[in-house]
């Protein structure tokens, strides 16, 4: 997945003001990241885990991001924000003496969660590579939410000013680096969680488990739709429901390529869909088969 990226402010004043400063574009480049947040289907009064990941790094890293969780806080709130192994992996960094790498702020009234992880040293062993989690994030459904309910856990960006005193309102999420001089953001593409309370249907919005295209059916065709929607979300994105109908390897990682996986193999009769969803580790047992 690649698109333009584009100039921001220094990751040493995202340090500082727990905010990455965005200036006006410069230039394109064929760059982009994926964040995206799991979904999960809770009783209410009960409690969820969704992971936040970050996908389609590319090579130059992430030395900065910020970006913010949006959520109805009539229907969930969240307990807890934990790092994840993303973050983890990276080596020690000697800015935060100053302020810690990772940082994050809930504010369960308005429904928010804003998230800044920054180092202001451009290193290899410093930079976020790769893909995989960026944090856990633990929750619990209102006791008196609704059966089939389905509350969006939606990325945003952060409400702050562009920069200090600039007063312009933000409205980009926030990952980059800084380079050489040069100021660097990536284009970001979202993929949104849903917590869906357990025990209705929601009227038309079932929960059918690999039903990717909500057709009624789960085959091959939403295999190709997941295939589809993750080589290009733009063009081919799945609704809310579908994205947690598809969500079935790992539930709660949100839609991955594993899933589409899975829906091939139940093609080739090596699964069953009633056995969906399933976890990592019978997944990668059925791959061993």
């Amino acid at each position: 997945m690649k698109t333009k990226k584009i100039v921001i402010g220094a990751m040493a004043a995202a340090m500082l003001s727990l905010s990455v400063c965005s200036l006006a574009p410069a230039f394109a480049a064929d760059e982009t990241v994926q964040i995206s947040v799991g979904s999960a289907t809770v009783e209410a009064g009960g409690q969820f885990t969704v992971d936040v990941n970050i996908a389609d790094i590319p090579s130059e890293g992430i030395q900065g991001c910020n970006f913010t969780l949006d959520f109805d806080p009539t229907v969930i709130t969240i307990d807890s924000v934990e790092k994840g192994a993303l973050v983890n992996s990276v080596t020690s960094d000697p800015t935060a003496t100053v302020l810690p790498s990772f940082n994050n702020f809930t504010d369960n009234k308005k429904g928010i969660v804003n998230f800044m992880w920054a180092t202001s040293v451009y290193e290899e062993a410093y930079l976020l590579k790769g893909e995989g989690v960026f944090c856990t994030i633990t929750g619990t459904v209102s006791s008196s939410a609704a059966a089939g309910t389905k509350s969006e856990i939606k990325i945003v960006p952060t409400s702050r000013e562009t920069f200090t005193d600039s007063g312009v309102e933000n409205e980009d999420i926030d990952v980059g680096y800084n380079k050489n001089g040069e100021r660097i953001r990536y284009n970001v593409k979202t993929v949104n969680g849903v917590i869906t309370v357990a025990g209705g249907t929601g009227g038309d919005d079932k929960l059918l488990y690999g039903d990717a295209n909500e057709d009624g059916s789960v085959d091959i065709a939403d295999a190709t739709a997941i295939v589809q929607h993750m080589g290009n979300p733009d063009e081919f994105a799945l609704s809310a429901q579908g994205a947690l109908n598809a969500d079935i390897v790992n539930n709660g990682d949100g839609v991955t390529g594993a899933d589409a996986v899975l829906l091939q193999l139940l093609e080739a009769k090596k699964v069953k869909q009633a056995d969906f969803p399933i976890t990592m580790e019978q997944y990668n047992k059925l791959l061993s088969d």
